[in-house]
């Protein structure tokens, strides 16, 4: 049984017209990622180092909001996306995989890859991805309105590991394969949907998706002027209970060996990427989230 990849799959930041074409690159391992993880905690840490003078001028004016004894000012902030609490969607780094020109292949330039149904590989190759179900629903809202208004029109290029960990385009044995990656455009209401399976659980990585948000299905499929590169991480219930079934080899293992608190991706914080689930193993999964850019 494959072990999946070595690096992490994850986005933060292209880097397009730089040479990413080493194999080197391919096979990054989780060092690839440390530099961006480092660099998001540093500046959560700067941020909160300079709230502390403004906390402190506000609690001296005689106020009792957010005083240390009122339980309100203790409380966890809320998740939600919409007014104050309206933020960009975090992001990450693309990982080794993203098969976006980026790093070796681009599938983008490929005709075909604009489709709701990523399960199967399009043009020449015919490889099926098999796993439980799941369909994923992302809501692409414009953060500078509050999240009030959706981006109708955007697009999202959307790619994951099959259930062995393995990504298209890079892992052996799936080189010729341009499974689970696909892009679709947002409807009036700022919503698209894929039609995928659930992903496996590799070593040294929490279960996710990667995607890319760009503005207009043009860019997508040009691939430029990404408007946000992030990921969708999945519940540890629902994981526990996909992982259980046949076919996910080493996945439920994998997990037990990882938390979202300790993934070095999302332990800075995943309230904006965790994915609300519904559904089962029976009947397959279906995944959520509103994405503010």
């Amino acid at each position: 049984m494959s072990t999946g990849p070595k690096g992490s799959g994850h986005g933060h930041g292209h880097h397009r017209g730089h040479d990413h074409h080493h194999d080197d690159e391919f096979d990054g391992g989780l060092s690839h990622d440390l530099p961006v993880f480092a660099r998001r905690r540093m500046i959560r840490l700067l941020a909160g180092a300079s709230m502390v003078p403004l906390v402190a001028a506000c609690s001296s004016d005689g106020s009792d909001s957010g005083s240390a004894s009122d339980p309100a000012s203790s409380a966890p902030s809320s998740s939600g996306t919409t007014g104050t609490d309206c933020e960009v969607i975090p992001s990450e780094t693309e990982g080794p995989y993203p098969g976006d020109g980026s790093n070796g292949p681009n599938v983008l330039e490929e005709s075909g890859v604009v489709r709701r149904d990523i399960t199967k590989s399009f043009g020449s190759s015919k490889g099926v991805a098999e796993g439980i179900p799941l369909t994923v629903t992302l809501t692409v809202v414009d953060q500078s309105s509050g999240c009030d208004a959706p981006k109708k029109g955007a697009a999202v290029y959307l790619w994951q590991c099959d259930r062995e960990g393995r990504y298209s385009l890079y892992s052996d044995g799936v080189t010729d394969e341009n499974y689970l990656r696909g892009v679709q455009e947002t409807d009036d209401e700022g919503r698209l949907t894929f039609t995928s399976v659930f992903p496996g659980c590799y070593p040294g990585r929490w279960p996710h998706l990667h995607f890319e948000v760009y503005d207009s299905l043009a860019d997508a499929t040009a691939t430029k002027n990404i408007a946000v590169t992030s990921q969708l991480a999945f519940p540890k219930d629902v994981c526990d209970t996909v992982y259980a079934t046949d076919g996910y080899g080493d996945s439920g293992q994998n997990l037990g060996e990882l938390s979202l608190e300790t993934d070095m991706i999302f332990s800075d914080g995943y309230d904006q990427q965790l994915a609300t689930m519904e559904g089962s193993t029976d009947k397959g999964y279906t995944a959520t989230l509103t994405v503010p850019v």
